[in-house]
């Protein structure tokens, strides 16, 4: 067993974990934050991407013993302490980015990452680029790049707006 502690959407959490322990596991079975989704275990999907230390991360192939020490934010993080959903959030819901939802926590926190890493100003083919390692089985990518295009718009707005107070 190791011992760990990392801040979880920023609440610190300490934990004895098996040293074989998936991130995605030990957020999921040990914190309880299934937003999270296990969908293939081998890094193909993407349903399973979280923020570890400000980057996307598939957690499926790390291990929680990797993330010690580090700030992991999860899709339940994402939204304000006051409920408020994050923009890229309200973007998927407002442009119907998703169908089944099993792949749109991966794809949001992908797509945080993305306008996080390259800027607001994104075009459809470095959208669609940049989400090839996130897999859709419902849709058409349409409405998820629309919704990416809305949410980092969106997030520019945000950060303009902050800048300006």
């Amino acid at each position: 067993m190791a011992n760990i502690t990392l801040t979880v959407n920023g609440k610190s959490v300490s934990a004895s974990v098996d040293s074989r322990t998936l991130l995605v596991s030990f957020l999921r079975d040990h914190l309880r934050l299934t937003g999270t989704h296990v969908g293939c275990d081998t890094s193909q999907c993407g349903a399973c991407v979280v923020h570890v230390d400000g980057r996307a991360v598939k957690s499926c192939t790390m291990l929680a013993v990797q993330a010690d020490g580090s700030s992991v934010v999860t899709i339940e993080g994402l939204a304000s302490a006051g409920g408020d959903l994050h923009p890229m959030q309200a973007a998927f819901r407002e442009h119907h980015g998703l169908q089944c939802g099993f792949c749109t926590p991966g794809m949001i926190m992908t797509a945080v990452d993305m306008v996080n890493r390259k800027g607001s100003a994104l075009d459809e083919a470095t959208i669609r680029h940049e989400l090839e390692g996130n897999i859709c089985r419902c849709t058409g990518y349409h409405n998820i790049v629309k919704a990416v295009e809305a949410g980092a718009a969106a997030m520019a707005g945000g950060a303009q707006k902050v800048a300006a107070e």
